[in-house]
């Protein structure tokens, strides 16, 4: 692996969010919910497969495989994503506890293994990067919404 690809193998974000563990749980535990335009889909079509795979269904971008690798309630999970030629990247979330709420960090890694060239790789790198800005923003607006409602 070049440095470039050590580079941008691993996407870092995190997020504040004023909720308990267990509401974030509620959404990290739901598999691809970052799979979306702007706003977290309250009730996304998934199809389980077994007891840690699943198929999310989004109206506009597909059909997404993915396979929850490890659960730890209400402090961790990851998914893998299962691309059609078995390349995928792993996404994991942490919750951590801070003065009213928690921080929400996410670490997608396993770029680099998925075969792009190293523009196609940077493009893919810098997508994400923003993408997963978005998606915390929106996991956000997602639990305090349903934080408020509770």
């Amino acid at each position: 692996m070049s440095q470039t690809d050590q580079e941008l193998d691993r996407i870092e974000r995190s997020i504040e969010i004023d909720a308990t563990a267990e509401k974030v749980w509620s959404l990290l535990e739901r598999p691809g919910w970052w799979i979306n335009e702007h706003d977290v889909e309250p009730d996304p079509v998934i199809r389980w497969e077994d007891d840690v795979t699943a198929v999310v269904v989004h109206e506009k971008w597909g059909e997404f495989r993915l396979v929850r690798r490890a659960s730890e309630p209400p402090r961790y999970i990851s998914w893998r994503w299962i691309e059609a030629d078995d390349a995928g990247t792993l996404v994991e979330f942490w919750v951590e506890d801070r003065p009213g709420g928690v921080t929400l960090r996410v670490v997608e890694s396993g770029l680099a293994g998925l075969g792009k060239d190293a523009d196609a790789l940077r493009k893919h790198y810098e997508g994400n990067s923003e993408g997963w800005e978005m998606e915390l923003a929106a996991a956000r607006r997602f639990v305090l919404g349903a934080s408020s409602a509770a």
